[in-house]
């Protein structure tokens, strides 16, 4: 028996092709690492500057890996994401000399504290707009560790100069500026806490010239 069958319009037609994904990850059992700079290139932030991030973005965000370790992974168009000096901030993308390699989970992998889609791959969510993403990301980096100061500082733990100066602690002076101790990407977390303490307190407002 013959039966017949009824295409959609023809604009409804292009409109579920044009938001079909051009790229879905080929793994379905596990993380694979997969090269930067072929189907995409990833931005890298630090859990306190990238969750900022993503709340700034909000619905502007394309898809997002959370690693298993805390760390945001934004995927961008190839080429887009130029290195701009933001702290605890990295751009993936392949190199002249070496390739580099994101470890990116099956799609289905949504939740739970193993490596995952934060923001899961769609046709709405795929790649975010490198441009926002860095302004996004700039913000999140004066909010989390105030004015990136003049020159290099010294590191609290190695005693090496860091072109990434993370304010660990702010102490209160006679002075309007209290003295601000330092620390690089990876000595940051180690620095051991006195107390809880914000970093964008009045002390450290004053520091960047803001009001209270």
């Amino acid at each position: 028996m013959a039966t017949s069958t009824t295409r959609p319009p023809a604009g409804e037609e292009r409109g579920h092709a044009a938001r079909a994904l051009p790229w879905t990850p080929p793994n379905t059992a596990d993380v694979e690492a997969l090269p930067a700079g072929k189907w995409w290139d990833a931005v890298r932030a630090a859990p306190t500057v990238g969750e900022r991030a993503l709340h700034l973005l909000g619905e502007e965000t394309g898809a997002v890996i959370q690693d298993k370790h805390g760390p945001l992974y934004w995927l961008v168009a190839v080429g887009t994401a130029t290195s701009r000096h933001l702290r605890q901030v990295r751009v993936l993308t392949e190199l002249a000399d070496e390739s580099t390699y994101l470890g990116v989970p099956p799609a289905s992998w949504t939740k739970g504290r193993r490596t995952h889609w934060r923001v899961p791959l769609s046709a709405d969510h795929y790649l975010t707009d490198a441009w926002k993403l860095w302004e996004a990301l700039a913000e999140a980096d004066r909010a989390a560790y105030g004015r990136v100061p003049d020159g290099r500082q010294l590191c609290y733990r190695c005693r090496l100069p860091t072109d990434e100066p993370i304010p660990v602690e702010v102490e209160d002076g006679r002075s309007a500026v209290g003295k601000v101790t330092y620390a690089c990407p990876t000595h940051a977390p180690l620095y051991p806490k006195r107390e809880p303490r914000s970093l964008t307190s009045a002390t450290t407002a004053e520091h960047e010239g803001r009001p209270r």
